[in-house]
């Protein structure tokens, strides 16, 4: 890959909706380590790096901590791989497919809250239950 295939980390913050600060401190964590930098040192970041931090901005909001951002990017690593052997390609989808499932109770009770604010809002309003 050359470094005009890289995307800075300015552009890399707008795509992913994160902010600098952000992007830097997942690096200092271990969840996403740029692939390469500039002769300046600027950070440089593959489409798979951008994916994987667009995948962490989407956990973030749902309660997941770091420690389980970095399981599910290990697991996903792992079933991508092609060389993996069958065991530990197995026990990686069943991480994901936990993730998955955990995914699917925070978006039903993010719902119902919704649910429950947009009938207090039209209470509110004075607006028919």
């Amino acid at each position: 890959m050359t470094l005009d295939e890289h995307t800075q980390i300015g552009d890399v913050a707008q795509r992913t909706g994160l902010s600098l600060r952000t992007i830097r401190y997942y690096e200092e964590v271990g969840l996403v380590t740029p692939s390469a930098r500039s002769n300046g040192g600027f950070r440089l970041y593959t489409d798979a790096d951008i994916e994987r931090l667009s995948l962490v901005a989407r956990m973030k909001p749902l309660g997941f901590s770091l420690d389980e951002m970095r399981d599910l990017l290990e697991a996903l690593t792992t079933m991508r791989h092609t060389d993996v052997e069958a065991g530990p390609r197995a026990d990686a989808q069943a991480r994901v497919s936990a993730f998955q499932a955990t995914v699917e109770e925070r978006a039903g009770s993010l719902r119902l809250q919704l649910d429950a604010a947009e009938r207090l809002s039209r209470s509110l309003r004075g607006e028919a239950l």
